[in-house]
This record gives C-alpha cells, sequence and structure tokens, in this order.
C-alpha cells in the first residue's frame, strides 16, 4: 500500500540544513497497523504528514496505492488524499461553527456524493459511533472524549482505506484512551490499514508492528525480515 523511497527532508538556514528526516525506506502493506514511536524531535509527525499528503517539501520517492505521489501535482494529490486518507489529529480539528452533523458531513461534500446518500451515510456514522444524541451539538458543548470520537468518526466515514493517527488519545485520560484504541482495533481488523504516533507502550500494543525514529532516521522496525540501513550508530 505505501512505498517510501529514501525520503529526506530537511529546513534551510542560509547555508546550513537541519534534517528532519534522513534516508527513510518503508513498506507497509494493506491491512497492516503500525506504530511510529521515538523522541521528541524524531520526525514523527513530519512523517505522518508525508503520509498524509499534508507536505510536499521532501525528496524521495512515495507510492500509495501503486500511485507515485512524488511525481504527482498538487491537485492530484489532495484528490488522492480525500478519496484515500482519514486523519485523526491529537487536538481534534473540527469545525467550531459547525453541529456534529456537519461536522461529519464535511468530508462527504468534497467527494461530490448526492445529498441524500450522504444523509445516510452520516446517520449511519452517528449510530455507529454512539453519537445520534450528540448530532446537534456544537464542539465546544462536547467533553474531550466526545470530540475526539467525533474526529475518529469523521475520519473514518467515507471509508478511507488508510487512518493516520497523530497522537489520538494524548488529551484524553486512560478509560476514554482505551477505548479510542479499542475502535482502531475494529477498524483494522474490518480490513482498514492504520499508522499511529503515540509515545504510549500501551498504545503501541495495539499494533503489529513499531518503527523507531531517531533524529530523523529509521532505527529499528519490529517487522519480520525489514532491514534497517544508513542509520548512524
Amino acid at each position: 500500500m505505501i512505498e517510501l523511497n529514501h525520503i529526506e527532508k530537511c529546513y534551510a538556514n542560509g547555508a546550513q540544513r537541519t534534517w528532519v528526516l534522513r534516508r527513510v525506506n518503508l513498506r507497509i502493506q494493506e491491512g497492516e497497523f503500525v506504530t511510529v514511536m521515538g523522541p521528541s524531535g524524531a520526525g514523527k509527525s513530519t512523517l505522518l504528514s508525508i503520509l498524509g499528503l499534508l507536505d510536499g517539501a521532501w525528496s524521495g520517492e512515495y507510492f500509495l496505492l501503486g500511485h507515485p505521489v512524488h511525481q504527482m501535482k498538487i491537485k492530484d494529490r489532495n484528490e488522492l488524499n480525500k478519496r484515500t486518507i482519514g486523519f485523526v489529529f491529537q487536538s481534534y480539528h473540527l469545525l467550531d461553527s459547525l453541529t456534529v452533523y456537519e461536522n461529519l458531513d464535511v468530508p462527504l461534500s468534497y467527494r461530490n456524493i448526492p445529498r441524500s446518500q450522504r444523509a445516510s451515510m452520516v446517520c449511519d456514522t452517528l449510530d455507529r459511533f454512539h453519537i445520534v444524541g450528540k448530532k446537534d451539538l456544537f464542539p465546544n458543548q462536547l467533553s474531550g472524549g466526545q470530540q475526539q470520537l467525533v474526529a475518529i468518526a469523521r475520519a473514518v466515514i467515507a471509508n478511507p482505506k488508510l487512518i493516520l493517527a497523530d497522537e489520538p488519545t494524548g488529551n484524553l485520560h486512560s478509560q476514554q484512551g482505551q477505548e479510542i484504541m479499542e475502535l482502531f482495533r475494529r477498524l483494522n481488523a474490518d480490513g482498514t490499514t492504520i499508522v499511529q504516533v503515540t509515545h504510549s507502550e500501551a498504545n503501541a500494543a495495539y499494533g503489529g508492528r513499531t518503527v523507531q525514529l531517531k533524529d530523523g532516521w529509521v532505527v529499528a522496525d519490529t517487522q519480520p525480515g525489514a532491514q534497517v540501513q544508513g542509520a548512524p550508530e
């Protein structure tokens, strides 16, 4: 599903360059649940932004479902993002001026789905996530756990092939966090590929594979047979 070849990213400051990612080579198969871990500044969120087609300022090759992302125009990347990816942020990123129902409708509106079909999909999702009673509320009327639940519902409503989650339980208490991770486990069991960034060993245990980053390098990969090359000692 995902193939990264020698992905690198840096920021230039005059003649100096600050590297964020170095020679990242990664393969992720459809249906995997992969965790990306590492200390602050390791490049985890940057890698997730590249995978999510939110960051185009990098070098190397990126293939997503066979599409050569590195050769695509911005418009085509955006279309691929809308068709393929659901993104879950630590800070929820719900639209404060829209109700729960309207927040769920937004990603469907990008796909030119007829209004009647969108209404049916939103209602089904509200029921699936047990938030029917919240549909007319605004984000500021919800608890943190409820907002994150809505954010995940919004990410999956269009049945994306890939879910990217950046510290999805970072603002939640332990019980809420466990419920979110159990939801990810069920989505993955249903065939959705998931890549999460987390500092939590407990959250990482829900996945089947862990990729460790340090100073922008991949320094470990628990996938059987994975080879880590180029990382400094």
